[in-house]
Formats: C-alpha cells, structure tokens, sequence
C-alpha cells in the first residue's frame, strides 16, 4: 500500500484532534473529488512498518489527546489496500483500546467483500458511497455529498 499524506495532528477529518491517514488507490474516480491525485495506487508513498508505528505512537502520545485514528484517501478500503489497512486496525485496537477508527469509502457497506468486512469489523464509524457532484452539500458534516451514509458501527 501507498499514501499521499499523514497529519499527526488533525481536526478536520473527524471528531476531536486526530491522526489522519490518506492512501492511495482508488477505483471510483468521482467527479468533483478533492482528491484526484490519490486515485494511483501506485502513487505516493510506500506506507512501511516504521509509519505503522509512528501512527501507533502518535496515537498513544499523551502530549497531545487524541481521540482517534481516520483513514481516507484514495480509498482504504480498495482490494490492494485492505491487508495494510487490516493489519493497521488491529494494531490500533490492540494497542490504542480507547482510540476511535474512522474509515471513509466509494464503496457501499451492502457490497463489501468479505476481506473489506473483516476492517469494518473493528472500526467504530464507516462514511460510504461515492462523492456525487450533483449531491454535494457543504452544509453536511464528514461527507461531501447527501447520497454518503455515516454508519456508526460501536
């Protein structure tokens, strides 16, 4: 897996001060999206166990309160993406128990493969649905546009 960006510390992707994740790879490619330059899987940056780590360790740094991890992109949930991101979430359970995971995806929840499910599993909140240009509403709070569902999973 690929990234294009880590924030530390970041208060825009989610509730509270968290540590945000964008991957690359994505197959959607929605008109409008923010974030064109994600959709290459191979663009970016090779995410390494040394940034998996410094994830967990901002996460778990008490100089700065964080209420939890958010991952977007591109897409996390892409096929190539899942087993890093798989092996991320769990960590972050294991290791970071009062941290929240946020995750947004183009994809659906009713259409996730199996493997894609075993994430959700152990994340609290999933944004889905592809960015819909004729939907967009800046009004709405975490997703771009109205067809985009927050399903808060625990």
């Amino acid at each position: 897996m690929n990234y294009h960006q880590y924030y530390p510390i970041d208060v825009v992707n989610g509730p509270g001060t968290r540590c945000s994740l964008f991957v690359s790879g994505c197959v959607h490619e929605c008109r409008g999206c923010y974030n064109k330059s994600t959709w290459k899987l191979d663009s970016g940056i090779p995410f390494t166990r040394e940034m998996e780590d410094r994830i967990i360790d901002d996460l778990n740094d008490n100089r700065v309160k964080r209420q939890g991890l958010s991952l977007s992109g591109g897409d996390p949930l892409h096929p190539q993406n899942v087993p890093a991101i798989l092996q991320l979430v769990q960590r972050v359970r294991t290791e970071c128990v009062d941290k929240d995971i946020w995750v947004w995806t183009g994809y659906q929840l009713s259409e996730l493969t199996p493997l894609q499910n075993q994430v959700v599993a152990l994340i609290n909140v999933l944004v889905d649905g592809k960015f819909v240009q004729d939907l967009k509403d800046p009004s709405l709070i975490w997703r771009g546009s109205s067809n985009q569902v927050i399903h808060k999973l625990r």
